[in-house]
């Protein structure tokens, strides 16, 4: 099996690599200290369509494949990785609605989220559910022609930002999404700051209080909400994550062999030093193994395989064990100076930290992907086993 990208992919990375370069990385600790994207820089993201990198042309999108998604995802998390997060909760919602909206829903929310004049975020975390995520306490009832949603939603990616939300909530106790636009009556939302890292995700709590909103904002059928709304938009954030920690892992990279050439201990540059050489060294494979796993997710996704799912999780999981590890040897190698915010790998280190969290913890992933293997080798047993038997069979007749 050959895998190497193709001419049109190879330019896309060009294109995204000098984007990052020029525009996302000067902004990148301001973005951090502030806690806050840039509007500058938000105002360049939207004009370069990148909001819009996984929608149709025909709703404005700029419809790229999932391998030229990653790799977008890669270039933007090696530069800012609560940029990186802003097209992840673009594309949950956008994805969400292509798929499961009505032709009204799709032709009045896609071209905006495409160019980026509305921006989405997600809701489903609440204070006291994360991973059970279909034991929402939020709930939804359909009075009139409107449906009255209470609850709290919290850790909402992007939620200072959004002017349109996709809520999960319980509708006659089955989990249903809604489409809640920010100005509805009964909503509000309440920023968070202090987070440990991608301090610029801009995350809030949502809080709605009889809010209304019209019957037509259902998402789906009643019911479908985990099920067939928000497991595929989980999936789409798991896989640009999973791009996105490669990308933290190629700048703690780059970081740590421009400062070992350029720091001088005893007489000479640290890079001679052999734990240094090991530990560049994993660095590197590691985040290339991690970049292989994607884009194995990403073509699983284009050819529709199912096995792309768990290929997804298995990227996810070891793209975001890897960068945390690559995070830690990268302020190592860098000592005191690590610890500090006038290096950037003081930020990639909190940054990677993040991804073992978001979209399913490591401990979910072990348990899933152990699980689909004790499956999976079940499954095998069966199958050899059925095959004995009609070998056994012929042999009889024979």
């Amino acid at each position: 099996m050959k895998v190497e990208l193709n001419a049109e992919q190879l330019m896309w990375q060009e294109q995204f690599k000098d984007f990052v370069d020029s525009e996302i990385i000067p902004y990148a600790s301001l973005n951090d200290s502030e806690e806050r994207i840039h509007p500058e820089l938000l105002a360049k993201i939207t004009e370069a369509g990148y909001l819009g990198s996984m929608l149709p042309k025909e709703y404005g999108g700029m419809e790229l494949d999932n391998i030229t998604i990653g790799i977008l995802n890669e270039e933007v998390g090696r530069g800012c990785s609560s940029v990186r997060s802003l097209l992840t909760v673009q594309g949950m919602v956008g994805l969400a609605i292509l798929r499961w909206g009505t032709e009204q829903q799709r032709q009045y929310w896609l071209p905006a989220l495409a160019t980026g004049t509305t921006l989405g975020s997600f809701g489903l975390t609440e204070p006291s559910v994360g991973s059970d995520a279909k034991s929402i306490e939020t709930t939804a009832v359909l009075d009139g022609d409107e449906y009255i949603l209470n609850g709290h939603k919290k850790w909402i990616t992007m939620g200072q930002l959004a002017d349109v939300f996709l809520i999960l909530a319980q509708c006659e106790n089955k989990p249903t999404a809604f489409i809640v636009e920010r100005d509805s009556i009964g909503f509000s939302v309440e920023p968070m700051s202090g987070l440990l890292g991608a301090r610029a995700s801009m995350i809030a709590e949502l809080k709605m209080d009889s809010c209304r909103i019209p019957k037509e904002n259902l998402l789906g059928q009643v019911g479908t909400g985990l099920s067939h709304v928000a497991l595929p938009c989980l999936d789409y954030g798991r896989y640009t994550i999973a791009c996105g920690c490669v990308g933290l892992a190629k700048a703690c990279l780059d970081a740590s062999v421009h400062y070992a050439n350029s720091r001088i201990q005893f007489g000479r540059a640290i890079r001679e030093n052999q734990m240094i050489q090991k530990m560049i060294t994993e660095m590197s494979v590691n985040m290339k193994a991690a970049r292989m796993l994607c884009y194995r997710a990403g073509y699983l996704r284009d050819v529709g395989d199912p096995e792309s799912i768990m290929e997804t999780w298995t990227a996810k999981y070891f793209a975001s064990t890897m960068v945390n590890k690559v995070a830690s040897d990268a302020v190592q190698i860098h000592g005191a100076n690590g610890c500090h915010r006038d290096y950037p790998v003081e930020r990639y280190y909190r940054d990677a930290r993040i991804n073992e969290i978001i979209e399913g913890t490591t401990q979910m992933h072990e348990i899933l992907i152990a699980t689909q293997e004790v499956v999976t080798h079940r499954r095998e047993i069966r199958r050899s086993n059925k095959a004995e038997k009609v070998k056994d069979s012929a042999n009889r007749n024979v």
